[in-house]
């Protein structure tokens, strides 16, 4: 069994989320320069969507007490991907109903940010994977 080091894995929790908002902004920049305003705010808007709710989930998982239970830890990760889920849906309810979207810029930069969480997942891994070999 390896144990999980704490500060490390918050600082990578909200840096997904920095990075999600950067390219969020990159997103909205490329639509902007390719489709015009209507296609930025798409964009921003999908981009947008994505990263608040990783912020929630990691604001609910990260922001509780540093010494919780590995049992607190595990309800806190799901309590947050229920609410990131939540969020995600509820804001897209309301952009779709509130704005004028472009769709292709608002899911290619929702997609894009998901890039950012599954790289950061990926180059984790082999801190992961040599933390499993020394246990």
């Amino acid at each position: 069994m390896s144990a999980i080091d704490l500060p490390k894995a918050r600082r990578l929790a909200f840096g997904v989320v920095l990075g999600q908002a950067a390219v969020t902004v990159m997103a909205a920049v490329c639509a902007s320069a390719l489709s015009g305003q209507v296609a930025a705010l798409s964009a921003l808007a999908g981009g947008g969507i994505a990263t608040a709710g990783s912020l929630a989930m990691a604001g609910l998982v990260f922001g509780g007490r540093a010494g919780a239970s590995a049992a607190r830890a595990l309800s806190a990760f799901y309590v947050g991907e229920a609410v990131k889920l939540a969020l995600v849906v509820m804001l897209f309810v309301v952009v779709l109903k509130v704005m004028r979207v472009a769709p292709l810029a608002m899911f290619a930069a929702f997609a894009a940010t998901f890039l950012v969480y599954w790289i950061a997942l990926l180059s984790a891994l082999p801190a992961l994977s040599g933390a499993r070999r020394g246990a």
